[in-house]
């Protein structure tokens, strides 16, 4: 099992400035709003049928229910969990993070993708979709925005 200190994902590990302090305390806030929601969609869903279609479970009924700032508090919070508990038992979280990975237009900011990528590289390999949701949220950023050049290992295909 990897494990990361979230609020060392903010620090000076990939050789850029630390992100401010009161915006690492706002992602917190943020996640904190979702977590119990997002904690008790996850257990429903490692308790239900694996197969079911996304939008039928627990976590899809949750996305559905949030606007865009949510769900990407939802991403960051189930981003920051897998990555801090990364291990078997994450496959219902794993899924989470492709499906919010696939959704576009949330607006991801570059204070966030950054913050999501330095987790990722706190995860180690171990953690092996630990750049899905970085990169998504990357993904929407304006050329030049997010000035940290990831070198980003090959990931496996998406598995449940």
């Amino acid at each position: 099992m990897a494990s990361v200190a979230g609020r060392e994902a903010a620090s000076t590990r990939d050789g850029h400035p630390p992100l401010d302090g009161a915006v690492v305390q706002g992602f917190y806030d943020r996640m904190r709003a979702v977590a119990p929601a997002a904690v008790g969609a996850i257990e429903r869903d490692r308790a239900g049928d694996p197969g079911r279609a996304f939008g039928d479970t627990a976590c899809g009924r949750l996305v559905r229910s949030l606007d865009a700032d949510g769900v990407r508090a939802l991403g960051m919070w189930v981003h920051h969990w897998c990555m801090r508990f990364y291990d078997d038992d994450t496959r219902v979280g794993l899924r989470l993070v492709r499906e919010i990975a696939g959704r576009g237009g949330l607006g991801w900011t570059a204070d966030e993708v950054r913050w999501m990528l330095r987790e990722s590289y706190a995860a180690g390999p171990a953690a092996e979709a630990r750049f899905t949701l970085p990169l998504a949220g990357a993904g929407e950023l304006a050329p030049g925005t997010l000035r940290i050049e990831a070198v980003v290992p090959r990931q496996a295909g998406p598995r449940d």
